[in-house]
């Protein structure tokens, strides 16, 4: 995620780094390269006069930003709906943190009662963070979970889920125990249900990607508006005509990649959720109302960009 401070508008026109310039810039130089070459052949290919008007592209560019528009709008659904699931993961968590140490006996006066379920919900997010970046969780369960629970979680194909499963068992002894009112439990219980929701939406829209024939559309059409671009512009505009593809081509390339970017929200790019962040700003947030100390130091963006 990029994090910035406010720019001025000319700071702002020559920012290089978290802008997409980066990833498109071979493109923009292909096309203009590709408009010098026709204004130094004067539009002919292979002796022959190539012979367009701007009329077409007008036609096609309007069609061509709707179809942009929409995509990007698709992409920014699945970027602010997986924000808001993390933001109930942080809610919830919170919510089941206050619960344990004001509804278990005792808790209020002794927090390390209820420490191996804070700290295991504090695993949890660190374990869909994991899930959907499909990198390893061991470092970060092995400082959170007892060692009998580290052991079941390490081997299973889904450590989110096994880690939920442990709560519940949690809660399960408590109020055997005497220690959570059966009602309380059910009602904390509810907490849980809301953190596997969360996972659940999570995992739909890591696993289920924008149709491929959107992408593939889109990317053709883009491609050959602006290699044709050239040619219907250069007896209008002249010399001008690699300045104002280019422009143009900057345009439809940044926006095209930036859906595409965002169309993942969980992964590493620049335009993505900082899920390190967010995870261990809810560990800090849970481990702070047990009472913690020594705390994970917060991540902080490196070249404005924070994962």
């Amino acid at each position: 995620m990029i994090l910035r401070p406010r720019l001025n508008w000319w700071r702002m026109l020559l920012v290089w780094r978290g802008s997409i310039l980066k990833r498109i810039a071979p493109q923009l130089l292909f096309v203009a390269a590709l408009s010098a070459l026709v204004v130094r052949f004067h539009g002919e290919l292979l002796h022959w006069k190539v012979t367009l008007t701007a009329v077409p592209f007008s036609l096609v560019g309007v069609a061509l930003a709707i179809f942009l528009g929409f995509r990007n709008s698709a992409s920014y659904d699945r970027y602010w709906e997986a924000r808001r699931l993390w933001g109930r993961l942080l809610t919830d968590s919170r919510t089941l943190t206050r619960q344990a140490l004001t509804f278990v006996a005792g808790a209020d006066r002794d927090p390390d009662l209820v420490r191996p379920f804070v700290l295991g919900l504090a695993a949890f997010v660190h374990a869909v963070r994991h899930r959907l970046r499909g990198s390893p969780a061991r470092a970060d369960l092995q400082r959170l979970l007892p060692a009998e629970v580290l052991a079941q979680v390490g081997d299973a194909r889904h450590p989110p889920m096994q880690i939920l499963l442990w709560l519940a068992h949690w809660l399960r002894q408590q109020r055997e125990s005497g220690r959570l009112d059966p009602l309380l439990a059910v009602e904390m219980d509810r907490g849980l249900t809301g953190l596997n929701d969360a996972l659940g939406g999570c995992e739909r829209i890591a696993h289920t990607p924008l149709p491929f024939t959107y992408s593939v559309i889109l990317h053709r059409t883009v491609y050959l508006y602006c290699m044709m671009l050239p040619f219907g512009l250069l007896d209008a505009i002249g010399v001008m005509t690699p300045l104002m593809v280019t422009f143009v081509a900057y345009t439809f390339f940044s926006v095209e990649a930036l859906g595409e970017e965002i169309e993942e929200p969980f992964g590493l790019e620049p335009n993505d959720l900082a899920l390190d962040a967010m995870a261990i700003g809810i560990e800090i947030s849970v481990r702070e109302l047990l009472g913690d100390v020594d705390l994970p130091v917060a991540p902080v963006p490196v070249d404005f960009i924070l994962t």
